[in-house]
């Protein structure tokens, strides 16, 4: 491999361009710098985050996926303010993640963050009526506003997810895709900066699901909140603009997809494009398929070209 390489002089004039442009942080809803989360279990340390790197920009929809035990369910509970993180830094709409008081903490789930959990019994209170689990967090929320008002809200949010039917209805006389709604429509309740949702179609079948992604979409298309969903179903994760994957407690890769018109037909097309994620330290995960295709396993050669890195399988024993 030969190559003359980039001068210091073009690299010092790269970085200057890069400075000028806005910072993707100053504008974060959500931000994650080096996030660690261990849990010890009889004795035994398990690093369930090892520096997690994560922004997310006030309005988006997006996904986050990974395998069972990347730390993505971790993530979701620090985000909602039911975990606390061991080091690094974490903040939502500018609260500290790691130094609010219980006090804050509880106003923060009530006010700032929306939950909707997997299993479609653990999003509602089996006793009330579709309206009346809507209204409860405005109840909760400690701001004074009268029982009308509430149920306007709650009827207005049912409307929109298109389950007002539903208002009447206690869980059990409902299906699992209309209970789900219903459960967006109370993670709603109180305006929240953020809406999280773990799971959200693990237990829908796949028609069900589209739906309740539909929802979701509407919440963040009409309401302007910002949407993070975990899924293990790709055809979730394959409608949001950004998808990014979770691989051994740190964030690996990105998938962004953009809206492009053919020249040729005149066609509008979803292109996707897959990024790895560069912490502080520059470091890199490469996605597991590609390593594995060509042999790339303890160590990588690199190359420093004009216009990008070049990364190759260790040949210095062949």
């Amino acid at each position: 491999m030969t190559s003359t390489g980039p001068t210091f002089a073009d690299l010092a004039h790269r970085a200057a361009a890069r400075r000028d442009r806005p910072a993707y942080g100053h504008d974060a809803l959500i931000t994650c710098d080096r996030l660690v989360r261990i849990f010890s279990t009889d004795g035994v340390e398990v690093q369930a985050l090892q520096g997690l790197d994560l922004l997310v920009r006030e309005g988006e929809l997006m996904a986050l996926v990974g395998s069972s035990g990347s730390g993505k369910s971790t993530l979701m509970n620090i985000l909602a303010g039911l975990d606390t993180p061991t080091a690094g830094a974490a903040r939502v709409a500018g609260h500290d993640l790691l130094t609010m008081t219980a006090k804050d903490r509880l106003r923060y789930r009530r006010e700032i963050v929306g939950f909707v959990w997997q299993q479609t019994s653990r999003n509602l209170l089996p006793y009330l009526t579709a309206a009346q689990n809507v209204a409860l967090p405005m109840q909760l929320g400690g701001a004074r506003t009268r029982r009308r008002d509430r149920s306007e809200r709650a009827l207005e949010l049912l409307e929109l997810l298109e389950v007002a039917d539903c208002r009447d209805r206690r869980p059990q006389e409902m299906s699992g895709g209309q209970q789900q709604r219903v459960a967006i429509a109370v993670a709603l309740a109180n305006a929240p900066k953020v809406l999280l949702a773990d799971e959200p179609t693990g237990e829908l079948d796949s028609h069900t699901g589209e739906q309740i992604f539909a929802a979701f979409r509407t919440a963040n298309e009409h309401l302007g909140t910002t949407i993070v969903i975990v899924t293990h179903d790709q055809a979730v994760a394959g409608e949001v603009r950004r998808t990014v994957a979770i691989r051994d407690g740190r964030t690996s890769t990105e998938v962004l997809r953009r809206t492009e018109i053919d020249a040729a037909t005149g066609q509008e097309a979803v292109v996707a494009r897959e990024y790895a994620t560069l912490d502080r330290a520059g470091r890199l995960q490469l996605p597991a398929e590609y390593t594995e295709a060509l042999g790339m396993r303890h160590r990588v050669a690199l190359e420093l070209e004009r216009d990008h890195i070049g990364v190759w399988p260790d040949d210095s024993e062949s």
